[in-house]
């Protein structure tokens, strides 16, 4: 896909009509505003929801010009996360396996009848998940005493390439805030030659509602201090609604101290070092009473939560990647 229909691809009657409401609560023109559009598309080729996730209309060039577009996404991850590696982390249950070091849950793919039978006895309730696929589609809770006909239900999971997987109990401290999904920390790493590093971090809660945290399911998220391991400020949502406390728990976001954050860390840092070929991952934890395990890494973790909650363009992140690999390398890769 060329940057001009990735950037151009989203809904313009839409962007017209948010244009319309920050016209008036900014004061200021319509048109001017979508002729400021123009020029940060110019810029860095931003689509109509980067434009307003990110405020683009209150930057000025030098702040826009350090906002990472797709297309500095698609050179980074090429360089730093090569396509070929990629079905080691897109595949889930390839992940599960590649990673059973750091997850114990128990899972079901591509077993015999018996074998799902034996599966359903053990867990009453489990997540259902299709092995490919991205924020959160085609994620559900599942319930054991739901579930009538095994054999119909087994031919299901074959066809439509899903699998089972053995639900996460989080910690009780993350539970109190929403009770309804797993509510996972999102942590971007950088490894190269055996040293790792963390480089961003942010959770992410349901809205009490869905089985999922994830954005499009309504969820929100928080910025972490990777020294204390507390959520800073308020946590935002997809429509960039801004949440002081959760919606449904009313526990206060700011200052929340998440257990077992130095477990977090080791567990992420030992982890980014299983695959000397993938040096960027985006990591989903979740936290349990005993210390963490992983949901899943992802090869090209967005930029698109880092930017929001940062409050400004992250080209920094990847600049400081790839100087490391180009002392080492001898290469002069650019961004």
């Amino acid at each position: 896909m060329s940057i001009i229909s990735y950037a151009l691809k989203g809904n313009l009657k839409r962007f017209n009509e948010k244009i319309s409401e920050l016209a008036k609560k900014e004061n200021r023109s319509a048109l001017g505003l979508k002729l400021n559009f123009l020029n940060c598309f110019r810029l860095i080729g931003c689509g109509y929801s980067d434009y307003l996730n990110y405020e683009l209309y209150n930057k000025t060039k030098k702040e826009v010009l350090e906002y990472a577009s797709i297309k500095d996404q698609d050179k980074f991850y090429e360089i730093v996360s090569p396509a070929k590696y990629k079905t080691f982390f897109t595949i889930k249950t390839n992940f599960l396996k590649n990673f059973k070091d750091y997850i114990s849950r128990d899972f079901f793919y591509d077993g015999t009848l018996d074998e799902l039978k034996e599966f359903l006895k053990k867990h009453k309730y489990f997540m259902i998940k299709p092995n490919e696929g991205l924020g959160g589609s085609g994620v559900e809770k599942g319930y054991a005493k739901d579930i009538k006909d095994t054999e119909a239900f087994y031919q299901k999971l074959k066809e439509e390439k899903l699998f089972l997987e053995e639900y996460v109990e989080q910690h009780p401290k993350i539970n109190e805030i929403c009770d309804s999904s797993v509510n996972t920390i999102r942590i971007m790493t950088f490894n190269y030659n055996g040293k790792s590093e963390i480089l961003f971090a942010c959770m992410r809660f349901g809205n009490g509602e869905a089985h999922v945290d994830n954005f499009h399911k309504g969820g929100m998220a928080c910025l972490i201090d990777l020294d204390t391991g507390k959520l800073v400020g308020k946590a935002f949502n997809k429509n960039l609604d801004y949440f002081e406390v959760h919606p449904k728990s009313k526990i206060k976001f700011d200052g929340f101290e998440i257990p077992n954050w130095d477990k977090v860390k080791k567990l992420v840092l030992e982890a980014s070092n299983v695959n000397k070929h993938i040096h960027v991952v985006g990591w989903d934890v979740a936290v349990t009473k005993d210390g963490a395990t992983f949901i899943e890494g992802n090869r090209r973790p967005g930029f698109d939560l880092v930017q929001v909650l940062s409050k400004r363009g992250r080209k920094d992140l990847m600049r400081h990647c790839l100087e490391i690999i180009n002392d080492a390398e001898g290469t002069n890769y650019k961004i």
